[in-house]
């Protein structure tokens, strides 16, 4: 699923989901780098994020998969 990652102003991560038209924060991370690990969204989502740069700039849209229930 495509899924836009963004940093606020006040540096907290969020994940957008546009055809759910779902907007969570992100509140655990896997890897440090964010890329090439999974990430846990407020609701409980656990996404995988692609490999990718640790210097990608944000915002970014990615292919992400959701994992679990």
């Amino acid at each position: 699923m495509k899924v836009m990652i963004r940093r606020n102003a006040s540096g907290e991560l969020s994940a957008y989901v546009p055809k759910k038209d779902l907007e969570e924060p992100i509140v655990s991370v896997e890897k440090e780098s964010l890329w090439g690990g999974t990430v846990t969204l407020g609701n409980g989502w656990v996404l995988e994020l692609p490999e990718m740069d640790a210097d990608t700039k944000l915002p970014i849209t990615v292919e992400a998969k959701k994992s679990g229930g």
